[in-house]
């Protein structure tokens, strides 16, 4: 069985975050591993508080993981603390695992901080360490500095979040008005994923595709196919209310 780390907070209504993360993982039958990077005090509706994971505590849990498992991949969610994600960035220079999911958490979809305001340098910074980088349009414009809004905007922001360093961008558009479009970039070609929208917006979506996309990678399906299977998997969720 592939074996899947996922680093990110805890989430205690179990929709998003780590529990969420680990649900996904098995559902995907791959081994879910985890390191907390922050305790929050959240339901789905709203968010009352984050109290970050030290730095070096988060690298001890990894390290424990890793010390003892072959991680075939990882998957990075909220992070809390620029510093938590220059140390993770340091750390992955120095383990040997090539699919890292990156999902840029900066704040929840109520608008609560989930980053401290250091932390988008270091979203930067740690992009060229991942493999695939799944923001949605807030997180997009935050990283390239620009209001991404659009379809037209999402098809700038991909080339330039990709020039940030990742082998593979995929901006989420759920915030687009219309129908839900979300835009592949691999360097060469743009790929949409087109989406009818089966539901209002809910909590922890976004945890959720990251970690079914690490799954699916980890079992060796492209980046491509990955994406559908992810999207097919959310949808599916929602649509039988065990959301």
């Amino acid at each position: 069985m592939k074996k899947v780390l996922t680093i990110a907070g805890s989430d205690p209504s179990g929709g998003a975050g780590i529990q969420a993360d680990l649900a996904t993982f098995s559902a995907f039958h791959v081994q879910g591993f985890s390191a907390i990077t922050a305790v929050t005090a959240q339901a789905p509706s709203s968010v009352r508080g984050v109290l970050p994971v030290p730095p070096a505590f988060v690298i001890d849990q990894i390290e424990a993981v890793t010390d003892a498992f072959a991680i075939d991949a990882v998957k990075i969610g909220m992070a809390a603390k620029g510093e938590t994600l220059t140390a993770i960035a340091e750390l992955l220079d120095r383990l040997n695992i090539s699919t890292v999911v990156l999902d840029p958490v900066i704040s929840s979809s109520g608008g609560f901080p989930l980053l401290e305001r250091d932390g988008v340098p270091a979203l930067r910074a740690l992009l060229p360490r991942v493999h695939l980088v799944t923001p949605n349009l807030h997180e997009a414009s935050q990283l390239t500095g620009r209001e991404v809004v659009t379809e037209e905007d999402m098809g700038e922001a991909v080339i330039r979040i990709r020039e940030m360093g990742p082998r593979y961008v995929l901006i989420k558009g759920g915030h687009l008005e219309g129908k839900a479009v979300d835009i592949l970039y691999d360097g060469k070609s743009v790929r949409r994923y087109v989406s009818e929208r089966v539901g209002k917006e809910l909590h922890g979506t976004g945890c959720i595709l990251s970690a079914a996309l690490a799954a699916c990678l980890a079992k060796g399906i492209n980046v491509e196919r990955a994406v559908k299977q992810a999207k097919t998997y959310i949808t599916a969720l929602i649509r039988s209310e065990g959301y």
